[in-house]
C-alpha cells in the first residue's frame, strides 16, 4: 500500500476520533430555571419530546445544594420515569414536605432530566442520553415578592485587592454574571460567574472602576444590568 494513502488514513481516524460528539436534546424542559413558591404545595414543569420519530423515556431526578441525589426529603419528583412518544407533550410535578425547609431563605436544588432513547436494532450504532441540569430555589411564602421586584439592587461591592467582594445581604440566592465599566462590557465581558448564597459575600478578580457595572440573572433568565457609585472602597446601586 502507498505509504502516502496509509498515512492519509491515520490522519483521517485520529481527525475523526478527535472530532467533538454534538447532539440536541430530544426531551426538553420548558425553562432554564425553577422557582417554587412556598405559598404553593407543588409546581409543575412542562417537558416535550422533540423527535417526531422516536419515543423517549424522561427520567427525572432532584439534587441537594451539594448536588446530591435526593432519595427522601424535603422536596419530591413525580413521575421519576416516563415514556413521551414521538412529538409528545408531559409534566413532572415538584411537591414539597411542609415544615422541612428554612422559611427565612431560600433553599437551593437542582433539578435533573435525562433522556434515554430507545435501543437501536441496528448494529455498530452509538446513542448517546442526554441530560439537563436546572437550578431549583424553593422561596418560602413570606420572601414572595411582587413578580416586578428588585432585591439584586442591594448587592453592595467592597473595592479589595485585584478585585471586588460581593456581599449579598438579602435572602435570596443571587447570580452574577458580569461585572465591568460598561454596561457592554459587563453584559459581553469575560467574567467568571459566581452565584452568591443568602445572606454571604465572595470575592471575584476585576479591574477597578469608578462607576462598576454589575448583570445578574433575574427569576425569568433575563439579564439587567445594575449601575454602582461608590464612596471609597463601598459601592451601592443607584
Amino acid at each position: 500500500m502507498n505509504k502516502s494513502i496509509k498515512a492519509g488514513g491515520l490522519w483521517l481516524s485520529i481527525m475523526l476520533l478527535s472530532a467533538p460528539l454534538i447532539g440536541h436534546a430530544a426531551v426538553t424542559l420548558d425553562r432554564t430555571r425553577v422557582v417554587f413558591d412556598g405559598g404553593s404545595k407543588s409546581v409543575s414543569l412542562n417537558i416535550s419530546n422533540e423527535n417526531q420519530q422516536q419515543p423517549y423515556l424522561a427520567q427525572a431526578w432532584l439534587e441537594d445544594e451539594q448536588q446530591n441525589k435526593l432519595l427522601s426529603g424535603p422536596l419530591v419528583i413525580t413521575p421519576p420515569v416516563q415514556r413521551l412518544e414521538p412529538g409528545a407533550k408531559s409534566m413532572i410535578r415538584i411537591t414539597a414536605a411542609s415544615g422541612q425547609l428554612p422559611q427565612d431563605k431560600e433553599s437551593l436544588f437542582y433539578l435533573n432530566l435525562r433522556e434515554i432513547p430507545p435501543v437501536s436494532d441496528k448494529p455498530n450504532v452509538l446513542q448517546i442520553a442526554l441530560q439537563t441540569k436546572i437550578k431549583l430555589f424553593y422561596r418560602p411564602k413570606a420572601l414572595k415578592r411582587d413578580p416586578d421586584s428588585v432585591w439584586q439592587d442591594q448587592l453592595v461591592l467592597h473595592a479589595e485587592g485585584g478585585g471586588y467582594r460581593i456581599e449579598n445581604p438579602t435572602p435570596y440566592y443571587i447570580t452574577v454574571i458580569g461585572l465591568a465599566g460598561s454596561e457592554k462590557q459587563s453584559l459581553e465581558g469575560d467574567f467568571e460567574t459566581v452565584m452568591l448564597a443568602p445572606n454571604s459575600s465572595a470575592r471575584v478578580k476585576s479591574a477597578a472602576y469608578g462607576k462598576p457595572y454589575l448583570t445578574y440573572i433575574n427569576d425569568y433568565g433575563g439579564r439587567p444590568t445594575l449601575t454602582f457609585r461608590c464612596s471609597g472602597s463601598r459601592c451601592v446601586a443607584r
